[in-house]
């Protein structure tokens, strides 16, 4: 397998959790023999398309990770930033023609359904991987 150079944007809120997704992750690059070579914390989940974007404009990174989640509150917060933070980071995959692989949980998910998901961390490398085998050859 090629040596894939990944970026990783991590949401510091919640981050009981994004921090378990995190140790997934870097388990499973190292698993699959690619490498996540630059960790950026932000925020929260809205906080993250501007990292993205700067990840993705680098020559040293092939594919970004997201990994964050978005447990419910009293409002409806939970959705709007789940929503808009998605939106925005398939903008990002098509304007910088790279994977960026969605790693976020929720919306509408308590704290434990967020600990139950932690595995996330694992796929979203597994799914950045994927789709740049997949895309090499197009």
């Amino acid at each position: 397998m090629e040596k894939y150079r990944l970026g990783a944007v991590v949401a510091e809120f919640n981050y009981e959790v994004t921090h378990l997704m995190l140790e997934r992750a870097k388990a499973e690059a190292e698993f699959l023999g690619v490498e996540i070579t630059k960790i950026v914390k932000v925020p929260g989940v809205f906080d993250m398309p501007l990292a993205i974007k700067k990840l993705a404009a680098r020559e040293d990174i092939d594919a970004v990770i997201t990994l964050g989640a978005v447990i419910k509150g009293e409002t409806k917060h939970d959705e709007v930033i789940t929503a808009q933070a998605a939106r925005k980071i398939t903008d990002l995959a098509l304007d910088y023609d790279k994977p960026i692989a969605f790693g976020v949980t929720g919306p509408d998910m308590t704290e434990l359904q967020a600990m139950d998901r932690i595995e996330k961390g694992r796929d979203v490398v597994d799914t950045a991987v994927k789709m740049l085998q997949r895309l090499k050859d197009l």
